[in-house]
């Protein structure tokens, strides 16, 4: 996880032309992404479905020099090799998802941003393990793994 830029103030407008601004539930951790996320995309994969305890979770994707950190640092847990996830020590809000399988990548919960919806999901990564009691008949393209792994399904 990239360190907290000390000078970073959260109330100073930035010259990048799209920024989305996030926090966790207590507010002792903030981001700001800045440009356009890469993807934004529901997961459906086990291991996120049990760091959120939630059916699914949506993610977008930025480079990590796009996002700076503010407040309090992030905790961060290894869930598996070459993976962390980042979290508030106070509150326990899920922050971050890191992988060396996208080494310039960091991936934000679209929920901890402050405007979610001007982030809307593209795709659904992990379908395969989709729990059978979710219905999203969004039309959006469904991975076996992810997008850059393979066609859409069927």
């Amino acid at each position: 996880m990239r360190a907290v830029r000390p000078d970073y103030n959260p109330l100073v407008p930035d010259a990048s032309p799209i920024s989305h601004c996030g926090r966790c539930l207590c507010g002792a951790v903030r981001f700001v992404a800045h440009g356009a996320p890469r993807w934004v995309a529901h997961c459906h994969c086990e291991s996120c479905r049990r760091a959120t305890s939630s059916p699914f979770t949506t993610f977008a994707g930025y480079l990590r020099e796009e996002v700076i950190w503010s407040g309090t640092p992030a905790a961060v847990y290894r869930s598996s090799p070459g993976v962390e996830r980042s979290f508030c020590g106070c509150c326990g809000s899920p922050m971050s998802f890191a992988g060396e399988r996208w080494p310039d990548e960091i991936h934000l919960f679209v929920p901890s941003f402050e405007d979610p919806a001007a982030l809307p999901p593209e795709m659904h990564v992990h379908a395969a393990e989709q729990l059978p009691w979710v219905h999203l008949h969004d039309h959006l393209p469904r991975y076996l793994r992810t997008a850059r792994e393979g066609a859409p399904l069927g």
